[in-house]
């Protein structure tokens, strides 16, 4: 087992729980939570806090081929087409957006994630890009970030996505078994990848982010090794590791995976130990929750001085700050809510045709949510906590509000997790491989609520 993280707490906290890119986290969105909700908050932020810059999230929900692990929302088609008509869509998406807040507002941060955002052809994301340019200001030195597939880029597209002022890729690789991509009906030659990853070098992406996922059918931990050796000669700035989460049930590609071709769960936890070993003896920093970084990496680097942050697409080095959400079943915040767009492309058009913006469900945080959020995203991001800073921001007394969960932390101090001082709350070395455990503990939904059956494992 891995000498990062003892086997024993691998296999106790081999148990379903949230990722928190939000707290609450999306399950708990209500649909009385309206479009015109959404309508206040942008205008209250017109009113209040227009000098804060902005994040931007654009969903492309178009795939050529379907991958069978996969969980996004995603539309499966061949016709190149539709994406012309999807994007008049978003760009009355924009205006709408743009009425009730006001245009030309800094952005820091924008993702085009999907589905498979380099779907578009070279002229549809150029329009995509002016258009958003038209309405925000993309501000130096901000994160733009865009999902590829590898399969569906040349270093011509590379060229050009530099060009339209992206400064971050993320490949999607999930493993390079030849065998195993057959399975996830996924293949894309190793050669390719390094090919890609090259010319982005060359280019001067400021980072290179590849996704691999463990727990794949045919996945051996022999097999997987073997990509965890590529990977590591590869050596992309990021790597974003996760557990394959088989939920037949809820996601319909899954259905096409063979349950009995998928590694026993012994097999996950001896392939997450050889990675966690594989990714620190290759020098990479374990940022948190799934995601390694090189050491100059900016997303290392904010985590040494404890500027990173946490939002609907993961870790960030972008302060704190509003998320727009573009698109079919984007999720977005402004200040103290949360919103989602409809999750078919015929809502959210029929939402775009009659004038309003196609929001179909959201929250309004509470005071509790609120104290919570500040609390977990402290632990999920900077890995300690001051009661003095949280007891101002939120004129509580924190040992009294949070006994029972302070009365919990007491066991993984025992195991060595987190340590509890006079002032705060620390999480060890080895606790931050168990960060989403011990967030969990705070989470007062899972209190109420145990049936987390709707949440992938945490390891």
């Amino acid at each position: 087992m891995s000498h990062v993280i003892p086997s024993d707490l691998l296999k106790r906290y081999d148990i379903p729980g949230p990722r928190y890119t939000s707290y609450p986290t999306a399950d708990r969105f209500v649909e009385a939570f309206t479009d015109q909700d959404y309508v206040q908050a942008l205008e209250q932020r017109r009113a209040g806090s227009m000098a804060l810059p902005l994040s931007l999230y654009v969903h492309i929900p178009f795939c050529e081929s379907v991958c069978y692990y996969c969980a996004c929302n995603k539309v499966i088609t061949k016709h190149h087409e539709r994406a012309a008509e999807y994007l008049r869509y978003l760009s009355r998406e924009v205006e709408l957006q743009v009425k009730h807040f006001g245009q030309g507002h800094n952005v820091s941060q924008l993702h085009l994630g999907g589905g498979t955002p380099t779907f578009l052809s070279d002229a549809e994301l150029e329009d995509l890009m002016s258009m958003i340019r038209r309405h925000f200001t993309l501000v130096p030195g901000g994160e733009y970030s865009i999902e590829v597939d590898p399969r569906t880029v040349t270093d011509q597209r590379l060229q050009t996505l530099a060009r339209l002022g992206f400064n971050r890729l993320s490949f999607g690789v999930q493993d390079f078994d030849p065998a195993v991509q057959k399975a996830v009906h996924r293949i894309q030659p190793a050669e390719q990848v390094f090919s890609l990853v090259e010319t982005a070098r060359k280019i001067g992406f400021e980072s290179v982010n590849v996704d691999l996922i463990y727990g794949l059918p045919l996945q051996t931990p022999e097999s997987f090794a073997r990509t965890l050796a590529q990977v590591n000669q590869l050596r992309p700035d990021r790597i974003a590791l996760y557990a394959y989460a088989h939920l037949p049930s809820r996601f319909k590609p899954q259905r096409r995976i063979v349950a009995a071709e998928l590694p026993s769960g012994g097999d996950k936890l001896a392939m997450l130990a050889a990675s966690l070993d594989s990714m620190v003896e290759a020098g990479y920093v374990y940022v948190g929750m799934d995601h390694f970084a090189l050491p100059e990496d900016a997303l290392a680097v904010a985590k040494r001085q404890g500027r990173l942050h946490r939002n609907f697409q993961g870790y960030s080095t972008q302060p704190d700050c509003d998320l727009i959400a573009l698109g079919v079943s984007a999720i977005g915040r402004i200040g103290a809510t949360y919103s989602q767009n409809a999750k078919t492309l015929e809502e959210y058009y029929d939402a775009l045709d009659q004038g309003r913006l196609p929001i179909v469900r959201g929250l309004a945080l509470t005071r509790d949510d609120l104290l919570r959020r500040s609390v977990i995203m402290a632990i999920m991001c900077q890995g300690q906590l001051q009661y003095e800073s949280i007891e101002l921001g939120h004129l509580i007394d924190f040992k009294s509000y949070f006994a029972r969960e302070l009365d919990l932390l007491g066991d993984m101090a025992e195991q060595g997790l987190v340590r509890i001082t006079e002032s705060g709350i620390d999480v060890t070395p080895t606790g931050w491989y168990l960060v989403r455990a011990i967030a969990m503990v705070f989470d007062k939904n899972l209190q109420v609520d145990m049936d987390r059956a709707r949440f992938s494992k945490i390891i």
